[in-house]
């Protein structure tokens, strides 16, 4: 009888836990389905420039040069302020008067209300201040200073985001020669034992074929997880979600691209585009603007000034109105004449002309830098196009070897060391064009920034 309940008892959980299951199965939210992006490097570029949290921060660095910029004009335009004083009188003035002043009067007289309202409407103007002027036009320079900025970010993501895509199709491109040559040892695996079916070849011929094809297997794991990690780079650099599916419509293909006639005219390109040269070329004026901000704060400054006041005084039983509010203006000029500052003015001065002389040093240093990043990059560009020709060559003599061996193979005149040496020629040929193909799109990427080709996207308003 016990058996029988505790039987039921377990059916009865199974069956409910059962119910549960399924009702947890419905309610939980079925997985999002990963979308799927068609794009070409144009198409990679574009989202990455919209998308792209660096660059996103650059435009929000250039719009705040922008505001500081507005905020320097505050020193030359005029200062209004207004201000309401309301006075209550706890206890008032006495005033003390001479004996014998007024007749009847003697001891100290009570003045004042019990309630004072004062308003005052004032407003500053400098007439000159050179500190003013010398800081809106260095502010103008700090402005053009933030947009060439903007212009190496978006130099620096564009060109990620191109080799980003160069990395993801070569990476593609080295799968398929390794499932190629998997193919083609599975294929010679085949015929090495159809040979040895028919006593042609020896049964260590059979085993060196199986042992081909298996020893490519690592690399083909090694390939496909060489598609997933550039793959996650060049959505990260994008900007976009790792879960989106990524196929790349372009290739890896060779086009032949523009370079300067010399290392003289390429330098001279350099110097004139490159926003870091630009940049830095600002910011030395900057610093000359800086001190001559720094010597006006030793020198006169005039200013004017006006205000007007409308106030009244009245008793707690009496209306605010009683006196009319009567109303006072006056206008005036400042002048303003540093005399002694403690030597504070010329230590300011001395420390600008330090900075200044800093930047300038900084300044050669990069044109230094860039004559030779542009040589080094130029002489990428012309070795990877050599092999490219020396390869694109090869590859054809290395196929028709392959041919003529594995025909020498199938007829039984052939070795099996030959064979290998023949598929490794031609998987060697193919990976080295491929590889130069890759080096020379990188290096055709890195000239164009470092000649400062690379236009910068649009900032944001």
């Amino acid at each position: 009888m016990n058996s029988v309940i505790i039987s039921r008892f377990t059916a009865f959980m199974l069956l409910f836990m059962t119910s549960i299951g399924t009702v947890w199965a419905v309610d939980k939210p079925a997985p999002k389905p990963a979308s799927r992006l068609v794009i070409s490097i144009e198409d990679a570029v574009g989202i990455g420039m919209k998308r792209n949290r660096e660059l996103e921060i650059a435009r929000l660095d250039q719009r705040m040069a922008g505001q500081k910029a507005r905020e320097s004009w505050a020193e030359v335009l005029p200062h209004v302020t207004s201000s309401v004083t309301y006075t209550r009188t706890i206890e008032p003035s006495l005033l003390f008067l001479p004996e014998n002043t007024f007749p009847g009067i003697s001891g100290p007289i009570r003045i004042g209300s019990d309630n004072s309202v004062v308003g005052t409407l004032r407003v500053d103007q400098n007439i000159f201040k050179l500190s003013a002027i010398a800081g809106i036009r260095a502010s103008s320079l700090v402005k053009k200073i933030s947009k060439e900025s903007f212009r190496q970010s978006s130099a620096d993501v564009e060109a990620n985001i191109r080799k980003a895509y160069f990395d993801a199709l070569i990476a593609r491109e080295k799968l398929v020669l390794v499932e190629q040559s998997i193919a083609r040892w599975d294929e010679s695996r085949r015929d090495t034992n159809a040979l040895f079916r028919q006593g042609v070849a020896a049964d260590i011929d059979t085993l060196k074929a199986y042992l081909s094809v298996e020893n490519l297997k690592p690399d083909l794991i090694r390939a496909r997880s060489s598609v997933m990690t550039a793959s996650t780079r060049l959505k990260s650099v994008m900007g976009i979600e790792q879960e989106t599916e990524l196929e790349l419509t372009d290739r890896l293909l060779y086009q032949d691209r523009p370079v300067p006639a010399d290392l003289p005219t390429a330098y001279a390109e350099a110097l004139k585009n490159r926003p870091d040269v630009r940049s830095l070329t600002l910011q030395l004026e900057a610093e000359d603007e800086k001190v001559t901000a720094v010597r006006s704060e030793g020198m006169p400054s005039l200013s004017a000034f006006g205000q007007m006041q409308m106030q009244s005084q009245f008793n707690d039983d009496q209306s605010p109105d009683v006196n009319g509010w009567p109303t006072t203006s006056s206008v005036g000029l400042q002048l303003s004449v540093p005399i002694f500052s403690g030597f504070g003015t010329s230590a300011k001065i001395e420390q600008s002309k330090i900075n200044r002389m800093q930047t300038r040093t900084r300044l050669e240093e990069l044109k230094e830098k860039v004559r030779a990043d542009v040589e080094i990059r130029l002489w990428n560009l012309l070795e990877a196009r050599k092999r490219i020709e020396v390869q694109s060559r090869t590859i054809s003599v290395a196929e028709r070897s392959y041919r003529i061996t594995t025909l020498r193979m199938r007829e039984g005149i052939g070795s099996r060391l030959e064979l290998t040496d023949a598929e490794l020629q031609l998987n060697t040929a193919k990976t080295n064009y491929l590889q130069a193909v890759y080096d020379y799109l990188v290096a055709s990427v890195e000239l164009e920034k470092s000649l400062g080709r690379i236009a910068p996207a649009q900032p944001s308003t």
